[in-house]
């Protein structure tokens, strides 16, 4: 069952929407007759979705890894608009690289946009949906939530906590009213891949990086954003969101095959896990 957002007039706070999935996003809410939030590092495509919805649009320049710039664009949000309803924190980048490649500076810088970015707009925003007693707070995901894959797993490990840290902020706003969902997308045409961050790359793993090439080369087809800001509609809409939603075939089947994998191996391994445990008494000497 659905809600009509016909005569409720809702306020997002979306990061990342100057382009890609974070525009789509706010063009699909405005479309809706609601109020954005836009928040993202470059003014002028803002300024320019706020030229197109006079009255609408609340432009906000601000990097989500400065903590108390996000603070800030929340608060101006909130006094601007009188409340925040649905929050998506969309902001991301991909670096890519195998794991032994990635310079401290790379692997922190992958951690603070993708989770430290998603975790300091949660915390902004939180106070003043517990004390409305409502929204939902949406996380972008990605398809590297689900397992981590060569040449991608410092964006996986942050898509991971991403999701980690979501579940717990979905058991501990539940009581206050406020619903957490995950979005896990697949491929779209967002400009992503343009601002791939790479390592420097080691002559070891140059054979992995041609078969993997070779991989992506026939079988890397995207959607267009569009696709998903009609599935975020759907999402918000209800009024039984759940805590994930896979978007795209190529993601929903992927889902399953790593779950069904993961549990033949840990059937496999039942006897040695079962086996791992059994309670005794409290020691009395310090172990």
């Amino acid at each position: 069952m659905t809600r009509s957002t016909a005569d409720t007039g809702r306020v997002w706070f979306i990061t990342g929407a100057g382009r890609g999935l974070g525009r789509a996003f706010a063009e699909a809410a405005l479309a809706a007759g609601d109020r954005v939030a836009a928040v993202g590092r470059g003014a002028a495509p803002l300024r320019e979705l706020a030229d197109a919805h006079p009255g609408r649009v609340l432009p906000l320049t601000a990097d989500v890894t400065d903590r108390a710039a996000v603070f800030a664009a929340v608060d101006r949000a909130v006094t601007e608009f009188g409340r925040l309803d649905v929050v998506v924190n969309n902001a991301g980048a991909l670096h890519m690289g195998m794991v032994e490649e990635y310079t401290e500076a790379q692997a922190r810088a992958q951690m603070d946009v993708n989770f430290f970015g998603a975790l300091w707009v949660s915390q902004a925003v939180m106070p003043h949906l517990r004390e409305r007693g409502s929204g939902h707070i949406v996380q972008v995901s990605s398809v590297a939530g689900l397992g981590g894959f060569a040449s991608t797993g410092l964006y996986s490990a942050s898509k991971f906590a991403l999701e980690g840290m979501s579940e717990a902020l979905a058991m501990e706003a539940a009581g206050f009213g406020v619903k957490v969902s995950i979005l896990q997308p697949g491929g779209y045409w967002t400009g992503l891949y343009d601002g791939i961050v790479a390592t420097a790359p080691r002559p070891a793993y140059d054979g992995l990086r041609t078969r993997l090439a070779e991989q992506f080369a026939e079988g890397s087809v995207d959607s267009a954003p569009e696709l998903a800001a009609r599935a975020l509609m759907t999402l918000v809409d209800s009024d039984e969101p759940p805590l994930r939603l896979l978007l795209g075939s190529m993601v929903y089947d992927l889902a399953f095959d790593i779950s069904e994998r993961r549990m033949a191996t840990w059937r496999g391994w039942e006897r040695v896990s079962r086996a791992a445990e059994h309670a005794v008494p409290a020691p009395t000497t310090p172990v």
